[in-house]
Formats: C-alpha cells, structure tokens, sequence
C-alpha cells in the first residue's frame, strides 16, 4: 500500500512548521499501527433533525439526491430513519428526537450558539467508518489518547449498539465511528425495532416518482465530499486529527484572500474515485473575526462558524458528465428543481472549459445543511478551481435565510 505522505500535494497555502513536522509524523505512525489499512471506506453519515421535520427531510433528500428510503429503527426518544444508495455508497442516517424537550450532548453542541440555538435539534453528527478489526482499531487509538463513548453511553445515546463512537471533536464538534464489516456483508444497524413507516414510505415514493419525471435519476451520483467550517485558529488541528482518527490523506489547500478564508481538502488513500468514499473538505477563514475591522474583507466563514457553531455547513453531490436535452447535466439538473420550487443561492458557475460546473442550493429548513452539485469534466485532473470556491463561499455569506438569522443574533 502505498504511504499516507506519499501522495502528491495540491495547493497554494501555506501552512505552520508545526503542521508539516506533525502530518508526517501522524501519517507515518498510522501506518506503522496499521490503521491506515484497518480503517476503510466512509460508511454511513447520521443527521439529525427537528421533532416533526424527518418526512419533509426524506422527501427533500430523496429528490435532490440519488438516495432511497430503506427502513426506520425505532427507540424511546429517536426515530432513525436509514437511507441508502447501494453498498459502494454511504448510507445516510436520519435521526429525530420525538420529544423536543430532550436535551443531551449534540443539542448542547447547537445551544452555545446564537443561530444554532434556533434549531437545537438540527445537526450533522459525523461519519462511520467500515474497519476490517474494530478491537484493534479501538485498542490503538485508546493508546493514541483517542476518548470514546462507552457502551453505556452508546446506549443512552440510542446509537447503534455495534459501532464504537469516538466523542465530539473539540474543533469540529463532529463524531467519528467505527463498525467492523466485512465487505461482502450487507449493513446492519444494531439499534431499535425495525418498521416500514407509512409517512415516510409516501414521503420517499412522492419524492422518487418526481424524481424520476424530471428525468434525475440517471443524473445524480452519489457523495462527492462533505464540506466542515472551523475557527481559523482550529485549521490545522481539525485536519490532522481528523487523518488520525481516518485512513485519509491531505490532498492540500487552496488560499481564498479575497474571501479571507482557505479550502482544505482531504481523501481515502482506499478510493481514487471520492464517489466510493467522500472527500472531507474543511473550510477555515485565514483572519479570527477581530481582525475583520481592519483588513476589511468579508469572512462569511468565521461568521457562519460564529453563529452555528463549528459544523458541516454542505454536502456536495456528484452529476453524470455529458449533456442531457441539449443541456450540461447539472444546468439539467438545477433548472428542473428550480421549476419544482427549489431555491438555489447563485447560478452554476464555472465551465466545461475550466474542467467542473459547481452550484449551492438555499440551506435546507429541516437540517441548516446545503447541497451542492458539481460536475467534473472528461480530463479534470483537479479536485476545485479557487476561482469556484471563491464564488461558492460569497454566495453562502449571502444567502438571505443564514443573514437574516445573523442580524437577529446581533440584535
């Protein structure tokens, strides 16, 4: 296998003496504790959402992106509701609480925020690892100072009893968790009773059958990345532990000066193709917000970090090269849920010239989460253009929904 370090680098930031020294140092441990190779693909991702707000999330998922509806699981306090592709894909886990007065440790995470407040409900929780010795895994990381769950918090929690849960990061606020399945094994969650449910069922058929008249399903691929905002000063930190605690490698950074923020991406060392394991993408301002006063630059970033919290702000989904009714795919793909009502926060930007063709839909009501669409050209050897991401981070720091939510909490 080849070494974690060893993969080529992207980029243009410049990042610390102390993270150059400390990404080899991490990299090269893991693989020497065999983890890189033990730790596989990202498996399934969980989402949690309001009391009442799961149906209209489904519906909304199942038609902006190639998921299915599969079944619920069923405890005291949460419905889980698993959506899946197929198993080259990650699932998706969505997750709601049935009394709206329950509190615990991801509603803590929304509650010391002015905007997250409003939703407390209404958060990415973190990825699940497939890994080939879960003891193992678990063993090394212990000894690494890596914190987990234990089983009885897991099961207070209602998470699936079969994972092990790493705890809330200190700089993304995400979890990480880890499940040993074979590869020729079907995913099964250890969790709840079971159930078809009938309101999500419809939710799920309403969404596929439109779907599918809109001529979609052919289109729409599945997870390209999952994109995380941090503070600026947590940067550097958030990348190397999030390569501690993954098989994933640092493909590099691209700086944004004019957006006063950088894009830092990491991937699989497993999966060439970010379709059989999503990218992970942190976005950081280069300036902490004290600072924005007299550089005078807008820093959408560090203000959606400030309001929400460190959090996952989008989740990119993949569309099929080539042109559909004398349209690129994605122009395809957006201007038809466009007509179905579907807000979008800018036009497609980039060209097939430039290799990839990006846009962000409005936050979802029910999740605060975003979907992008982005369509790689033939010969794109690249993962962005700086010159999209740019466009991409100002139209976020413009979406009316996020500002006016941020003038309240200035207020």
């Amino acid at each position: 296998m080849k070494a974690s370090i060893d993969f080529q680098r992207q980029g243009d930031k410049q990042n610390s003496a102390f993270f150059e020294e400390w990404l080899g140092r991490l990299l090269e441990d893991r693989d020497r504790q065999g983890l890189t190779e033990n730790i596989g693909r990202i498996d399934a991702l969980m989402i949690t959402v309001e009391p009442g707000h799961s149906a209209a999330y489904v519906h909304e998922l199942c038609l902006m992106t190639p998921y299915n509806y599969l079944v619920t699981l069923e405890t005291d306090q949460h419905s889980t509701h698993i959506l899946r592709i197929d198993m080259n894909a990650p699932d998706v886990l969505v997750r709601e609480v049935k009394d709206p007065n329950l509190h615990g440790i991801f509603r803590s995470l929304n509650e010391v925020y002015p905007v997250g407040a409003k939703r407390p409900n209404s958060r990415y929780m973190g990825e699940v690892f497939q890994v080939k010795n879960l003891h193992e895994v678990v063993a090394v990381q212990k000894n690494r100072e890596v914190r987990f769950f234990n089983q009885e918090q897991v099961r207070h929690l209602e998470l699936p009893g079969n994972m092990v849960i790493v705890k809330p990061s200190p700089y993304t606020h995400n979890i990480v968790g880890y499940w040993e399945r074979p590869d020729d094994d079907i995913r099964v969650y250890s969790l709840g009773v079971s159930s078809i449910r009938d309101d999500m069922q419809v939710a799920f058929e309403q969404a596929k059958v439109l779907r599918e008249q809109l001529g979609l399903e052919q289109l729409l691929l599945p997870i390209d990345h999952l994109a995380t905002r941090v503070y600026s000063q947590n940067r550097e930190a958030a990348i190397l532990e999030y390569l501690t605690l993954s098989s994933y490698y640092y493909w590099g950074s691209y700086d944004i000066p004019e957006q006063n923020s950088s894009t830092n991406v990491t991937k699989s060392v497993h999966y060439e193709n970010v379709l059989n394991s999503p990218a992970k993408v942190f976005t950081a301002a280069n300036h902490p917000y004290f600072c924005n006063h007299l550089i005078g630059q807008p820093s959408p970033t560090e203000a959606f970090v400030r309001n929400f919290g460190p959090r996952l702000h989008h989740i990119a989904v993949g569309v099929q090269d080539g042109r559909t009714q004398d349209q690129i795919n994605i122009d395809y793909v957006v201007d038809a849920l466009r007509n179905c009502g579907q807000k979008f926060l800018l036009q497609v930007i980039g060209s097939e010239q430039e290799g990839l063709k990006q846009i962000f839909s409005s936050a979802s009501e029910h999740s605060s989460l975003i979907i992008e669409y982005v369509q790689r050209f033939g010969g794109f050897q690249g993962f962005f253009t700086k010159e999209n991401v740019a466009d991409l981070t100002a139209a976020a720091g413009a979406d009316e929904t996020l500002r006016s939510l941020d003038a309240e909490a200035r207020a």
